[in-house]
């Protein structure tokens, strides 16, 4: 019998044992969000929008008397809004909301540390952080490492757990701030909170990723904890079904610990509804609400006036027509990918004045999808938003075969034409490297075009820190590829090529 079964025939005894007692459960609802990435408006499908998502949280909060409104990360990063204003629309938004409680994600960080801190002044929300050491640095008045909400007579323990920066954020953006380890700081502070505060209930709002993530995952988490009752997770953009399974992992002692997720782009929101009456008796009740059009009748317009400043700038990129494709490219799909391995390739070589024998670009930095027809410059900021540049570096063939093995770790990325790998995604390795028609020599020194972001160990890219730096623009890569598209597909569609030049023997 699994996990999700036993939840399920433990919940309805445990409940029914109480019912027959006459426990009547007083409630604590929980909404949750997560890397909700600066979607304000609708995604392109129609899904989600920040208007949508307060109908909810109003009518929630007028229903029920006690409601903790919570997100776990990355509210940021991933639309104009972002680009422009650096997080001021954001907090804003989670603001007007009423955000109770919330942990930083990794893009939190994108525009560095006095950037973040300048948000958080002005944030209404109380921020968590259990497992990042902020003594000494700009970040340390907003945040706490544990709180405690009094909540029916029943006091509830809030924790929240940080993913280690290294390897995830740029070097240089999160200056001042110490990762703790993310499982024991989070059980000794569970311990605490149960045995020395008296908390009745602890919830841990976590940035470390469901599972097949770096450690510490959202499931290690559980699997290794005694105190934690309810782990509200992002970062790995993972969509936890209720009822699906997933949702249920069996602590160390035994226990089922409520995982919940939501995907991205706020198009669904996490609903935890907790008896507080019967606490230890009867387990959490999990559901996901889909934040969509049937919600438009009843939006708090006022949203628009507060948001009607920040829009002109945001409409007006949208409205430069840069170039045009001959169907969608999807940011999850070969296409999209060859086209900027292949542009990284050419403006590597501009930069370099040399001839370049390969590029490299990571699928996680692709945000959005572009369109069939028009496109747009704010679509190409959105698609490629952070503030990297290309570069070109030397790479002996034996670290530029390690860094392929990072990057079959995670299922492939994106290689330049005349690069093909195959990997073993069972083993994490790869079995066949080609370049330019030959195989990877591990003796040779190749000239590589990527992003310092890369070249500097982000995405765990530790291999390619090794290279010597011989050409760097000195712009951010979406302003290059705005030029590239002019230049290189002025009066004809881009229309990149399918193949697979990364791809798995299964």
């Amino acid at each position: 019998m699994g996990i999700s079964d036993m939840a399920r025939i433990g919940a309805v005894c445990l409940f029914l044992a109480a019912a027959a007692v006459g426990v009547c459960g007083e409630e604590l609802v929980i909404l949750q969000t997560n890397d909700t990435h600066s979607q304000i408006d609708p995604t392109d499908k129609g899904s989600g929008g920040i208007a949508r998502r307060k109908v909810v949280v109003d009518s929630i909060r007028g229903v029920h008397e006690n409601v903790l409104l919570v997100d776990a990360g990355d509210a940021v990063q991933g639309t104009l809004f972002f680009n422009i204003y650096r997080g001021e629309v954001e907090t804003r938004m989670m603001n007007e909301l009423g955000y109770d409680y919330a942990v930083v994600g990794n893009h939190d960080f994108d525009n560095g540390v006095e950037s973040l801190a300048r948000n958080l002044k002005n944030s209404t929300t109380q921020w968590i952080t259990t497992n990042y050491d902020l003594v000494g640095s700009g970040l340390e008045p907003y945040f706490k490492p544990y709180a405690i909400k009094e909540v029916g007579g029943k006091k509830i323990g809030i924790i929240g757990i940080n993913l280690n920066p290294k390897g995830m954020i740029s070097e240089g953006n999160y200056d001042g701030v110490g990762y703790l380890d993310g499982i024991k700081a989070a059980n000794a502070t569970a311990w605490h909170l149960k045995h020395n505060e008296k908390a009745d209930m602890v919830v841990a709002i976590t940035h470390i990723g469901y599972d097949d993530v770096p450690s510490p995952s959202d499931r290690e988490l559980a699997a290794s904890s005694e105190d934690i009752d309810i782990i509200l997770g992002g970062h790995s953009h993972s969509l936890i079904k209720p009822g699906g399974g997933q949702e249920w992992v069996e602590n160390a002692a035994g226990r089922p610990v409520l995982v919940t997720q939501n995907g991205k782009s706020g198009q669904v929101v996490a609903e935890v509804t907790v008896d507080l009456d019967s606490l230890g008796l009867k387990l959490p009740e999990y559901r996901q609400i889909t934040i969509d059009s049937r919600l438009d009748g009843r939006v708090d317009h006022r949203l628009d006036s507060v948001l009607a400043p920040y829009r002109k700038g945001v409409d007006e990129l949208m409205g430069v027509k840069i170039g045009r494709s001959a169907s969608e490219l999807s940011n999850r799909e070969a296409p999209l990918l060859n086209f900027l391995s292949d542009f990284a390739l050419g403006w590597g070589r501009r930069l370099a004045k040399m001839d370049v024998d390969l590029a490299i670009m990571n699928k996680g930095g692709i945000r959005r999808s572009l369109p069939k027809g028009d496109i747009t410059q704010g679509q190409i900021m959105m698609m490629q938003p952070f503030d990297n540049r290309i570069l070109v570096e030397e790479v002996k063939g034996s670290d530029l075969a390690a860094a392929f093995d990072v990057m079959a770790a995670r299922g492939g990325d994106g290689v330049s034409k005349g690069v093909e790998i195959v990997f073993d995604p069972q083993a994490k390795k790869c079995v066949s490297i080609e370049i330019n028609g030959k195989p990877l020599d591990y003796d040779r020194i190749y000239r590589v075009a990527t992003i310092d972001y890369l070249a500097n160990g982000g995405d765990y890219m530790e291999p390619l820190t090794k290279g010597k730096v011989v050409a760097q623009s000195d712009r951010i890569v979406y302003d290059d590829l705005i030029d590239y598209i002019k230049t290189f597909y002025r009066g004809k569609k881009i229309n990149p090529s399918a193949e697979k030049r990364m791809r798995s023997t299964r």
